[in-house]
């Protein structure tokens, strides 16, 4: 295989220290490793005149590639256009959803930043793989440098429905944009199909079989890649935590009750304060669990500058207070609600510890905090996933209790049922779920993109030649429908 360039907002800094936050990185990593490459994006900093040439920290054969990014930028590209409008707008929130014209000229020129300081790093065979929906114009503005390199794009988060999309003004330059690269993936069919539907629906283009469209002289696949976790290592890792003494006063803790955990980033698209709701309804509709069960909450704070992130904090907050204070006693808080971060090896051992995790997000891309519960998980006496059927791990997991976030007596008759199933039930749904967790590890996904990018010119250019030839139409031409 070539030699590989990822992109990303963000890069981990190994002249830091800082342990990984997940899966994902050290996948990255891994494939960087094996081939050779660089990682560029955002160093997280912020001055008043940056550089047009990146820090490179060189470890073994990989260089980690950071830009910093001015104030200015920092605010329109990152806090504006990408997390107040691309963010809200692909979870469905077009309530959230405030365009600025400022904003998006912003989000396209930092875009063209990272594009120059690629363009100088690239040789002539690299693959280049960029993520996430902040640098969904790299391509475009590559191919404007004249870099003629195989470009894959994975979108990490759900990708909307067409009349969503539609709802964003210059949506058709957004998703023009995405035709530069060779390969797109997404989380899940529906994401790819809404996608395809966009393109050959919307503005009419032709493609020469299921996931491919093209025009000129171009063709892009569109596929989805479901995103794994490290399935093993982290399942070593939850049976090692569960002996550490942080995970053991949690549960002597607990004093013999039964433990629900919910692992969110602080965000309105995971229902934090409406899951809280809903254990509020458990509790009235069974009173006899009143002092009975404890649920924990971690929830670190993320984007604070976004006044949305600001409104959810204090929304959930005032939440846990009203549960906790209706039901709470002198010997039992129901509701732990914590505003922190710990580490993987931590909440790998919490999660074995629980006996129902609660994942209940309104429309997430994946969700692997529900993969994590599974594989964290004694596979003798496991305990139950309660998940939305919102989740793209929701088509994989098909061994949890699916509910609809919207319905909260539906959630707490949920959480009822998975408090109360039978071990034979419970063992019988892990397995359900673990073998798909086995199948599709982390390291899968990150093989089977890297493979499909790599075969994208020789196999999917030459399936479309006669097509290309025949038809010679070009996106914006076709007027929307």
């Amino acid at each position: 295989m070539s030699r590989l360039v990822v992109v990303s907002n963000r890069v981990p800094n190994p002249a830091a220290g800082r342990t990984r936050a997940g899966g994902l990185a050290v996948a990255l990593e891994q494939a960087l490793k094996k081939n050779g490459g660089v990682w560029l994006g955002w160093s997280g900093d912020s001055i008043a005149e940056p550089t047009e040439t990146p820090r490179i920290t060189e470890v073994g054969n990989v260089a980690h590639a950071h830009l910093d990014l001015t104030p200015d930028e920092v605010q329109e590209y990152y806090n504006g256009f990408s997390n107040r409008v691309l963010w809200p707008l692909m979870h469905t929130r077009l309530d959230l959803t405030e365009f600025a014209r400022s904003e998006l000229a912003a989000y396209h020129g930092v875009n063209r930043r990272f594009a120059r300081a690629i363009a100088r790093l690239l040789a002539d065979d690299d693959l280049v793989w960029i993520h996430d929906y902040h640098m969904i114009p790299l391509a475009s503005e590559l191919r404007r440098l004249g870099v003629k390199n195989r470009i894959g794009y994975f979108h990490h988060i759900p990708w909307p429905a067409p009349d969503i999309l539609t709802a964003l003004p210059r949506h058709d330059d957004l998703v023009k944009s995405l035709l530069d690269y060779d390969l797109v993936g997404l989380q899940t069919e529906a994401d790819a199909d809404n996608l395809y539907a966009y393109l050959t629906r919307e503005y009419g283009l032709r493609s020469n079989g299921r996931g491919v469209v093209g025009f000129a002289d171009r063709s892009t696949r569109i596929a989805h890649f479901p995103i794994g976790i490290e399935t093993k290592t982290f399942a070593t890792r939850a049976r090692r935590a569960a002996k550490a003494s942080f995970v053991q006063e949690i549960t002597d803790s607990l004093h013999g009750r039964k433990l629900i955990i919910g692992v969110d980033r602080l965000d309105y698209s995971k229902g934090v304060p409406e899951r809280m709701a809903a254990f509020e309804k458990l509790l009235e509709l069974d009173p006899e669990l009143v002092n009975k069960v404890t649920y924990l909450q971690i929830t670190p704070r993320s984007r604070s500058e976004v006044p949305e992130y600001a409104d959810i904090e204090r929304t959930a907050q005032e939440t846990a207070g009203r549960v906790n204070g209706r039901f709470g006693e002198a010997n039992w808080t129901p509701i732990r609600y914590v505003n922190r971060a710990y580490g993987r090896t931590a909440l790998a051992g919490l999660y074995r510890a629980a006996d129902v995790g609660l994942v209940t997000p309104f429309r997430d891309g994946m969700n692997l905090v529900a993969k994590e519960y599974v594989a964290a998980q004694d596979p003798e006496d496991p305990g139950v996933l309660v998940l939305s059927r919102f989740a793209g791990a929701a088509a994989e997991l098909e061994g949890s209790v699916l509910i609809n976030p919207y319905d909260c007596e539906g959630v707490a008759r949920a959480i009822a049922k998975a408090l109360a199933m039978p071990r034979d039930e419970r063992i019988a749904r892990w397995r359900t779920n673990w073998q798909p967790l086995v199948d599709n590890s982390i390291e899968v996904w990150a093989d089977g993109f890297l493979t499909a990018l790599e075969d994208t010119r020789a196999t999917f250019a030459s399936r479309l030649l006669g097509f290309m030839k025949s038809s010679d139409q070009r996106f914006g031409e076709a007027r929307p429908r």
